[in-house]
């Protein structure tokens, strides 16, 4: 059996509903790879428990890269393998200017063997050599696998890096929305990496995976990110698009997300149909909220955290 090029969903003619449909075996991509790339028209497909998957098709000795990127930087910990690891935080076109790199990077704890962390932009091309030199210095073997959750950058990198230092143009599919690699790929780039790239974990309680795409295009950022300062004197509320809202008193924050997000400040607001936290927040926390960003906190704060039903926040101490 032949895989698809684009996500790695073993080619079949017979059911139009399932992974890897083509009306002719003999194409390169499955029909949901070829509209996602031509027409930007995307099917979803049912979600599959990709981390057992991914877990157990890793050899265990060889070198991982665990992409991820600085608005997602909470769920690395969920993540259990003993390969040594390099921390790739990509999409680093994303990061205000005014973010100090090597103090986010230090600021950055898992339990995982990193043996290495790196920040770089697929888009811009920052810092793929200094990446590639690590990989050649730290492989075991030439497979190479590279992991992450959801739309975290992962089949770009690989693109990208098969586009610099391989023969060719990558073939992967890539999109802003959730389980477009749906198997593993195997990438030859060069007589001494093989890329194995690998379907992103779904990360319970993310707004991505509750999104529509319309506010998929709106959370998920595409250029560089400006932070957004917020001084509250008196109960207010900060109402973002319709998913999110804060109650809050007396405090400074400083929300860092995509600025597509509609953002309204209002001063007298009632009870709504999200679901409402009560929240405690020390000075220097970070409220995160799953698949969106995180807002920073400079004062000790009482807040009222109202949000979309299934998605999920955590508070950590701040990263920047």
């Amino acid at each position: 059996m032949i895989r698809c090029a684009g996500c790695g969903a073993f080619l079949q003619n017979e059911d139009v509903l399932k992974e890897g449909y083509t009306s002719n075996l003999n194409n390169k991509f499955c029909e949901r790879c070829f509209n996602i790339k031509n027409y930007n028209k995307y099917i979803k497909m049912p979600n599959r428990d990709y981390y057992s998957l991914v877990k157990k098709s890793i050899n265990k000795k060889d070198l991982v890269l665990l992409v991820t990127d600085f608005l997602n930087l909470y769920n690395l910990d969920e993540i259990q393998l003993d390969n040594p690891v390099i921390l790739v935080i990509t999409k680093t076109d994303l990061l205000p200017r005014g973010v100090n790199r090597e103090k986010l990077l230090n600021n950055i704890k898992c339990k995982l063997n990193v043996i290495n962390k790196i920040m770089v932009s697929s888009k811009n091309n920052y810092n793929l050599d200094v990446l590639y030199d690590k990989i050649l210095k730290n492989k075991k073997s030439n497979n190479v696998y590279v992991i992450g959750y959801t739309n975290a950058g992962k089949s770009t990198l690989v693109n990208k890096i098969l586009k610099n230092y391989g023969c060719s143009n990558g073939d992967i599919t890539v999109s802003n929305l959730p389980s477009t690699t749906l198997d593993l790929i195997n990438v030859k780039v060069n007589d001494d990496i093989n890329l194995i790239d690998t379907p992103g974990f779904l990360d319970n309680g993310s707004m991505v995976l509750e999104a529509s795409k319309d506010i998929l295009k709106k959370i998920i950022p595409n250029k560089e990110i400006r932070p957004i300062s917020y001084q509250i004197k008196h109960w207010q509320s900060l109402i973002f698009e319709d998913f999110m809202r804060l109650d809050l008193d007396d405090t400074n924050i400083i929300c860092y997300i995509s600025n597509n997000i509609n953002i309204r400040r209002v001063y007298k607001n009632k009870s709504c149909e999200l679901k409402k936290y009560e929240l405690h927040i020390e000075k220097n926390q970070d409220l995160v909220i799953k698949g969106i960003g995180f807002i920073t906190f400079k004062k000790d704060s009482k807040v009222t955290l109202w949000l979309k039903e299934n998605v999920k926040y955590l508070i950590r101490n701040s990263v920047i």
